[in-house]
């Protein structure tokens, strides 16, 4: 597995820094993520050292999202939150504070629970004929 000396990643799964740990296999470590945003927030990181989803192996991003239902569903089981966000952020502009690819997954517990995912929708901006030209430009460059 690659791994990187100044990842705080992988010096998570390396055992040089400490982590509540959630669940491991040899391709995946999930840790319950040290600013709990809701009770049971955990992160779920490739072993292997990627820097984004933009960077990732398809083999990898396989390994990774296979064990987001397990986990997701023990959280539920432990705690029964009434939802769950599933959230990567991609690059700083985005929000991406460790550059190792990680997927949060957030309990959800009621709409004062300290989390709100909110954004404006921009239906009237986009035409039928718009939307099917960004989705031609976005086929075109997806690589088979």
């Amino acid at each position: 597995m690659t791994q990187v000396d100044d990842c705080i990643f992988c010096k998570i799964i390396n055992g040089d820094i400490p982590s509540a740990k959630v669940y491991e296999d040899k391709d995946v470590y999930a840790f319950l993520d040290i600013s709990q945003v809701t009770k049971g927030h955990t992160l779920i990181i490739p072993k292997e050292h990627t820097k984004d989803i933009y960077h990732t192996q398809s083999g990898v991003a396989e390994k990774l999202f296979a064990r987001v239902p397990k986990i997701a569903s023990a959280i539920k089981t432990s705690f029964q939150p009434i939802g769950l966000n599933l959230l990567n952020n991609n690059e700083e502009p985005a929000g991406q504070s460790v550059f190792h690819l990680h997927i949060h997954l957030i309990p959800r517990y009621g709409a004062e629970d300290g989390f709100e995912p909110k954004w404006t929708v921009h239906t009237e901006d986009y035409t039928n004929e718009d939307l099917q030209s960004i989705a031609e430009q976005i086929n075109q460059n997806i690589q088979k």
